[in-house]
């Protein structure tokens, strides 16, 4: 008997979180990321739809909105999993640390060959084409205007009150 454990569930695990910021990484690529943009860009990726874009992988689920105070932890750890597997690059600039793809990224990536990995690049593409126009201020900005929208129920003060944005 296998006992299931939280790490056993692959959705919105470390795993996955790592896959989607190094599938965002190497859309990008050769640009870097700070953590903060990329908790942007995940919540993007998957609920395009909020911001007008195609349309949402996940579903639209209430209070959804809060997955960008709490898949940061998650996505921190993702990162540090695709790092280990030298698929991702850490750096330090003089704004603090980033990350970007490494030149293994995209081979791996090419072997993934699932609806939903090919939908997640789709949706990348899009949100680089998009938000890479904001400086970090006015990403954080957009986000703080329409939190309230994307899954209503969430409080903007709850953001504030725990320094994320």
């Amino acid at each position: 008997m296998i006992k299931k454990t939280r790490d056993s569930h692959p959705f919105n695990s470390a795993l996955e979180c790592g896959l989607r910021s190094l599938i965002i990484l190497e859309t990008a690529f050769p640009l870097e990321y700070d953590l903060q943009r990329l908790v942007f860009y995940d919540y993007l990726l998957v609920h395009s739809g909020d911001a007008e874009g195609p349309s949402s992988i996940h579903p639209a689920t209430p209070h959804r909105s809060g997955e960008v105070l709490v898949k940061r932890k998650m996505l921190e750890q993702g990162l540090i999993l695709m790092l280990s597997r030298g698929l991702i690059a850490r750096t330090y600039d003089s704004t603090g640390i980033v990350y970007s793809a490494t030149d293994m990224a995209t081979s791996y990536l090419d072997c993934l060959q699932s609806r939903y990995v090919h939908r997640l690049k789709e949706r990348s593409s899009w949100v680089i084409s998009v938000f890479n126009e904001f400086d970090d201020e006015g990403l954080e900005s957009y986000f703080y205007k329409n939190l309230d929208r994307w899954g209503g129920e969430f409080e903007k003060e709850a953001i504030l009150k725990h320094g994320l944005l």
